[in-house]
This record gives C-alpha cells, structure tokens and sequence, in this order.
C-alpha cells in the first residue's frame, strides 16, 4: 500500500476492544474467535450485528476478503475481519477455488459440494491426481476505509470418501502433505497451528499486533 508521493505506508496496527467477524459462517467464526484469542480481542460476528452479506464479485480471494471486511467496518462503524477462502484442485484447473462456497448451492451443503468435487476429479480418469490446497485471504478493515490483507496457504491431496466431523466445509476430504487424517479428523488445536487460516493469522498477528 502506497501514499501519493509513492512511498510505503506504515501497517495500520490493531487495538484490543471490539472486532466484526464478516462473516455468517459459524465454524469459521467460531475458529477465527479461537485465533484471535490470546491478542485481546472481542470477536462479533455479522450475523449477530444483521449485517447482510455482500455479493462476492471479487477476481480473487483477497478482493474478496477486503470487500466483506470494507462493508462491515463501514455498516457497523467498528474495525472488521473478513476471510475468504477456497479449496483448489489441481485436476480441476484451480476450482472449487473462488467458487468453493457456491458449489454447496443455496443450502450450504458441503456433502454436496465434496461429492461434486470428488465426481469431477473421478471423470478425468484414473490417471489424475489428487492435489489440492486451501487458500485463505484475510482483510483487516477500519471504518475510515483503511485496509489491510494477508495471505496463507497449505498444500496436501483430496480423499474419498471424506473422513471425520470436525472443522467444517471441505475438511473431511482434505488431507494435509505430512499428515495421514483429514482436516476433518484432526483435533482442532492442531489444525490452528497448521492451516491455511493459521498461516494467513501468523502474517495478520506478525503485522498488527
């Protein structure tokens, strides 16, 4: 981020008190909560202060992730923290990718979306691999329209069927390089300290805190 004598700004640092989680999905702001945890942070979620959703018509996961966080800070008049976030297979030329909300249609069904997914790969043949990785962009938005955003990501292979009933989303079928179970399957203290969101939160923390 530059000022207009095209010198760098300073990173914006974040204050203890209040923090809008942009978001209506509660897995992810019940572990965005835990993450923010030890830094004095007050989490509220947009679904608790009616926020509406905004339409993601972002080109990539960080536009996206600073539209929703922009939104909330403006409407709710406190410092905002958005995340989007995807699955992207290699075999499927990057998608669920931006799109990996939407192939659970309108009644966010995941068993829907990892059934479609894992249907796809399988019509590419026996021959194609399984690669995948997660990618999390987090924006951080104060109500003046400052904005700052960071980006993680893990790599691993997809599974069928998935396997185990933590996390939420594409976890059960997403099995990290290094690992043998799902993020589905793993406890969730240990998925925090190695996920893409994990990753993504060390670069935020390093940053603003």
């Amino acid at each position: 981020m530059s000022d207009d004598f095209g010198q760098e700004q300073a990173i914006r640092k974040l204050k203890p008190g209040k923090l809008v989680i942009a978001s209506h999905n509660p897995g992810k702001i019940h572990e965005i909560a835990a993450l923010l945890g030890p830094y004095g942070i007050e989490p509220i979620s947009a679904a608790d202060l009616d926020l509406p959703e905004p339409e993601e018509t972002g080109t990539t996961f960080i536009a996206n992730a600073e539209l929703k966080a922009m939104q909330a800070a403006d409407l709710s008049g406190l410092p905002a923290l958005a995340d989007d976030s995807g699955l992207s297979v290699e075999a499927l030329g990057g998608d669920p990718g931006l799109f990996s909300a939407r192939w659970a249609g309108e009644s966010k069904d995941f068993g829907v979306a990892m059934q479609r997914v894992w249907t796809n790969v399988e019509a590419k043949g026996p021959e194609v691999g399984h690669d995948a990785h997660f990618v999390c962009a987090l924006a951080l938005a104060w109500p003046d329209g400052h904005v700052e955003a960071f980006e993680g990501r893990v790599d691993g292979v997809i599974v069928w069927p998935p396997r185990g009933d933590q996390g939420f989303g594409y976890d059960p079928m997403f099995q990290p390089n290094g690992h043998d179970i799902s993020f589905g399957e793993m406890a969730p203290d240990k998925k925090h300290a190695m996920s893409h969101r994990a990753d993504a939160f060390a670069k935020l923390v390093a940053a603003v805190f």
